[in-house]
């Protein structure tokens, strides 16, 4: 596939803006998909809705341009023009230091059953989930990873509070799901311990498993198995480290303000 002109250009608010007239400049709005889209035609009626939530449209730099639906942020067309939005990915661990791995339920319009961190989401664009400078910005997260886990895994708010949640870097990358849908993010990466009780919910989780590191591992040769790739990204680079460090030394690894390029 030939690559296109606009790929290598500078992400601006001007550039977003010009290419992409679905991309609200006002955060806060409403996005409805179509009931007849023929984008969305056989997939799940709660992963549609879904696809009308409102992503955080950025330049390279995370700065907030504005907002557009979930749909024409995952489109691959509009991620191979240069469309970039914010994310989330929380790792929780339980008292042992074992970290809570999802399935992602085969009805996910993106990256159907694969193994993922505890949660991974976006930020919205509507008030106290979005910010411009950078602890702002970790706040909105922070806020955004509560919900999540509770939609996705039944984990109440009381369970994760938000000074709980340790943000260790950013890191920007792209990865297409199939030929239509794909990713390309700056994933916020939040790290929180915590004991918690958790019922998935089937339309979001298939599975759900607390591994350790050694577990992880075997899992990665498990050619059965298959991983998203921001996941795979964390784990091959950080995580491991990271982990190491959890209960003493992991301050010199968080607020980290340079983003991670891994494109």
């Amino acid at each position: 596939m030939g690559s296109t002109t606009t790929e290598t250009q500078t992400i601006t608010a001007e550039n977003v803006i010009r290419l992409f007239p679905d991309v609200d400049t006002h955060l806060a709005t409403s996005h409805r998909v179509p009931t007849s889209d023929a984008d969305l035609q056989g997939y799940d009626e709660e992963q549609i809705r879904l696809m009308e939530e409102v992503c955080i449209v950025l330049d390279e730099n995370d700065v907030p341009i504005g907002s557009a639906s979930k749909k024409v942020c995952h489109l691959m067309t509009n991620i191979n023009e240069g469309l970039l939005h914010r994310a989330f990915s929380v790792f929780l661990f339980d008292s042992k230091n074992r970290l809570l791995l999802q399935q992602r339920a085969s009805e996910k319009i993106t990256f159907p059953d694969m193994w993922t961190n505890t949660c991974c989401s976006h930020p919205l664009g509507v008030p106290g989930e979005t910010g411009d400078e950078l602890e702002a910005a970790v706040q909105g997260v922070r806020r955004a990873a509560q919900r999540k886990l509770d939609q996705e895994l039944g984990i109440g708010v009381k369970g994760v509070p938000l000074d709980k949640f340790r943000f260790l870097t950013r890191i920007h990358y792209k990865a297409p799901s199939d030929g239509k849908w794909g990713e390309h993010e700056i994933d916020y990466i939040l790290f929180i311990k915590a004991d918690v009780d958790h019922t998935p919910n089937p339309n979001e989780v298939k599975d759900t498993r607390y591994v350790s590191e050694a577990e992880l591992k075997a899992m990665f040769k498990n050619d059965s198995l298959k991983f998203t790739p921001w996941f795979k990204l964390i784990c091959e680079s950080m995580l491991f480290e990271w982990w190491e460090h959890l209960d003493q030394g992991l301050e010199k690894y968080t607020g980290e303000s340079q983003i991670r390029r891994m494109l």
